[in-house]
């Protein structure tokens, strides 16, 4: 899982607002905008990536690990200055664009080799399908991002990070944590949580988004709100894949 998400942060407009009668400030419509600005770059990249690693096969883990590094510094720079979130967020875009490339090839290789089929487009849909259905579930009123709703989102964050800390330190050693990661009812039921978890948090993204522009937040925020919410698609992409190479093990 790949986390780090500055909705875990709610005193970032309180932190930055400062700054914003000196600029234009953050809107709704400019945050879609960056938004899909850096869901290009992760496509393109990702596309770049996918072609290259078929050319050169031998290459998938320098993807990998160079997406990894490079968005993982990119992602820590943002949440301790908001403020270079214009410049970094394409970066960090481009270097998950990568990151997600690789891993999509394995992917789509491994469920091939099963079942014949890709699974890629599938994740692809269920990602931006699970988006749309949020929003539309966010701006009915139906979830909102109260202070308990805040509390739970955070805490489920926290320990699913701790499962996959522990899976990270236990497979150096050689050992797993027993049925989780497998293609069965508990390994499937946990990636089910899990996507959960990743969907609502959707909602702590919309509501950092309107909050900044609600709250007169500098212009430099749309990014530091777009790079938040492709925080968690990448998230949500990565779960969904997880979860339909599970079931491709199971059939």
């Amino acid at each position: 899982m790949r986390t780090g998400n500055p909705v875990l942060t709610q005193d970032v407009f309180r932190i930055e607002q400062p700054t914003a009668a000196a600029a234009t400030t953050m809107t709704i419509n400019g945050t879609v905008a960056k938004t899909g600005i850096l869901l290009a770059i992760t496509v393109a990249a990702a596309a770049v990536s996918w072609v290259q690693i078929l050319k050169s096969p031998e290459f998938i883990m320098t993807f990998v690990w160079g997406g990894l590094i490079g968005g993982g510094i990119a992602g820590v720079a943002i949440f301790f200055k908001p403020s270079w979130s214009p410049a970094v967020a394409p970066i960090y875009a481009l270097c998950e664009g990568l990151f997600l490339g690789a891993i999509s090839l394995f992917a789509d290789a491994y469920a091939r080799e099963i079942s014949g089929a890709s699974i890629v487009p599938q994740a692809m849909i269920l990602t931006f399908g699970t988006l749309a259905s949020m929003l539309v579930a966010y701006r009915a009123g139906l979830v909102r991002a109260t202070e308990k709703f805040r509390f739970v989102i955070v805490a489920a964050i926290g320990g699913i990070c701790l499962v996959y800390l522990a899976t990270i330190v236990l497979r150096m050693f050689g050992s797993d944590i027993p049925f989780i990661h497998g293609g069965g009812p508990i390994g499937i039921g946990f990636s089910v949580v899990v996507l959960i978890v990743a969907a609502l948090s959707l909602v702590l993204d919309f509501d950092l988004i309107e909050r900044g522009a609600n709250e007169g937040a500098a212009k430099y925020m749309e990014w530091y709100g777009a790079y938040a919410l492709l925080v968690t698609l990448v998230w949500l992409y990565i779960e969904f894949l997880k979860l339909l190479m599970k079931l491709q093990r199971r059939d």
